[in-house]
């Protein structure tokens, strides 16, 4: 008897992009083709639940003729499957009760046998049904096939429980107005302006262009330079990021490039540098803006000519990276005062993306990302039961301008989840008060404050709310300790002694 196939390894050839940023629908297509293959199916369909609206819909499928069916949960096999979360195996469809003819007569196929089974969650409810159509060979598919799809469907609701597309299900469920909607696993948005930004991320990442990714602090452009490189054919090599604004500007050269024994004192070893260390993937370089003259030559030649010497070296080092940079500077500025090679801005932006800060995003991406960090929060901290948001508290959410953005808003929901007892009130969110919003009062008239005046009453006013710890104040800000020690010195706050 042939010994049967592993139905893990189905999921397993897929499973390493499940925690990445990669484009959800063509990683369930991949998903579907690799199940129906390892069925020996003809064709193969991954159906899930639209809770607000009662059906299934088809996400990923072998269906040429149809851009997307769906059915009300008890409609045909999958229908019934997703109903009472149970196998259906139809060896002859034809004449079957629980089979719906309809579709065949919408695409001109012939089903003569299916497969289908539950996708059920850690919760024991059912979000997915997992379908396969006539067994190769015109055979039919037996006990031993169901248990293999069976054992498959278990290992695909594990690996989707941990993607964003998981999290957007229930999300819709309380919130049905918005209907499902999503691109990039991990990236949560549907405005306008972050349609555009996947749109060009997606035609970006097929190609090897050096991208530039622009935005204020909070933005996202980590993730955004995440999506470019598991979107890339570069999704299997190192992706390695360089934070300028981490390190002094005297080691930001050894960290890029490397050294060469006895470069320096202390240089016992030859040291390889992050160029050497991501070749054949990507380097992202974070807070270029912060990159000191003499190195910005260095870089500008590696995107030339992709080759350097390391620190106290004279051999030449040739290498094979993509480059993704960001920044929450004014570049063109930096440029006419000085600050930045003109030469290396244009070599460095074929591709530039401005990442749209969140008070732009609009209040349906606020309720998204907030009702997914809750779900987050939950996991990360084994919470028995997801608090709900209450309406006062989504009110408030929407009504905050967030100038640390979406990383502050992440961090406003986890101390939020934390401290709450089942419900988020606006009471546990760390904001300042209503009445302390920031403005500016000259006679009867309320100024209109510069984005740079909301900044700094907002970092000061949440440094007052945090007694003057700087290191919870950068951790509700979203922001990173050194980043706020910047601010604070560009703000006048004196250092702490």
């Amino acid at each position: 008897m042939a010994k049967r196939s592993d139905p893990t390894q189905v999921v397993l050839s897929v499973g390493g992009l499940v925690g990445q940023e990669v484009n959800l629908d063509e990683f369930l297509h991949q998903l579907v083709d690799r199940i129906a293959r390892g069925m020996q199916a003809d064709r193969g369909t991954l159906y899930l639940v639209d809770f607000s609206r009662g059906e299934l819909f088809s996400r990923a499928a072998h269906l040429p003729e149809l851009k997307q069916i769906r059915l009300k949960l008890g409609q045909g096999a999958a229908g019934h499957v997703a109903q009472h979360g149970a196998p259906v195996n139809l060896p002859t469809a034809q004449g079957e009760k629980r089979f719906n003819p309809d579709i065949d007569k919408m695409t001109g196929y012939r089903t003569t046998s299916m497969l289908a089974v539950p996708l059920i969650d850690a919760q024991k409810a059912v979000f997915g049904v997992l379908q396969v159509l006539n067994r190769l060979g015109g055979g039919v598919f037996d006990a031993d096939d169901e248990q293999k799809l069976t054992e498959i469907a278990a290992q695909v609701s594990q690996a989707l429980q941990a993607t964003s597309l998981y999290t957007e299900l229930l999300r819709a469920q309380k919130q049905p107005e918005q209907p499902v909607s999503y691109f990039f696993n991990r990236v949560i948005g549907e405005s306008a302006p972050m349609k555009a930004i996947y749109k060009t991320i997606q035609k970006a990442a097929g190609t090897d262009a050096t991208v530039l990714l622009r935005g204020e602090s909070g933005t996202g452009k980590e993730l955004f330079a995440r999506a470019v490189h598991v979107n890339s054919r570069r999704r299997e090599k190192p992706f390695v990021k360089v934070d300028c604004a981490a390190l002094p500007g005297s080691l930001i050269e050894n960290e890029l490039f490397g050294h060469e024994k006895g470069a320096f004192t202390g240089a016992e070893a030859r040291q390889l540098g992050k160029f050497e260390a991501a070749n054949g993937g990507t380097v992202f370089i974070d807070e270029l803006g912060e990159l000191p003259l003499p190195v910005q030559g260095k870089l500008l030649r590696v995107l030339q000519d992709r080759e350097f010497e390391r620190v106290g070296g004279t051999q030449t080092v040739q290498v094979d990276v993509r480059i993704v940079a960001a920044t929450h500077r004014d570049l063109p500025t930096m440029v006419r005062e000085g600050k930045f090679r003109e030469d290396l801005y244009y070599r460095i932006k074929v591709v530039e993306l401005t990442l749209p800060p969140l008070r732009e995003r609009g209040v349906e991406d606020i309720e998204r990302l907030a009702r997914h960090f809750v779900a987050q929060a939950t996991k990360r901290h084994h919470l028995v039961r997801e608090p709900a948001l209450s309406r006062s508290t989504l009110e408030r959410l929407k009504a905050w301008s967030w100038p640390g953005n979406v990383r502050e808003l992440e961090n406003c929901i986890e101390s939020a989840v934390v401290l709450c007892d089942g419900e988020v009130l606006p009471e546990h969110l760390p904001l300042p008060e209503v009445g302390k919003a920031p403005t500016l009062v000259l006679g009867k008239e309320t100024a209109v404050l510069t984005l740079e005046q909301v900044e700094r009453q907002h970092v000061l006013a949440v440094l007052d709310k945090a007694k003057g710890n700087r290191t919870l104040t950068a951790k509700w800000l979203g922001i990173g300790r050194n980043t706020l020690a910047r601010k604070l010195k560009d703000f006048g706050v004196a250092e702490e002694e």
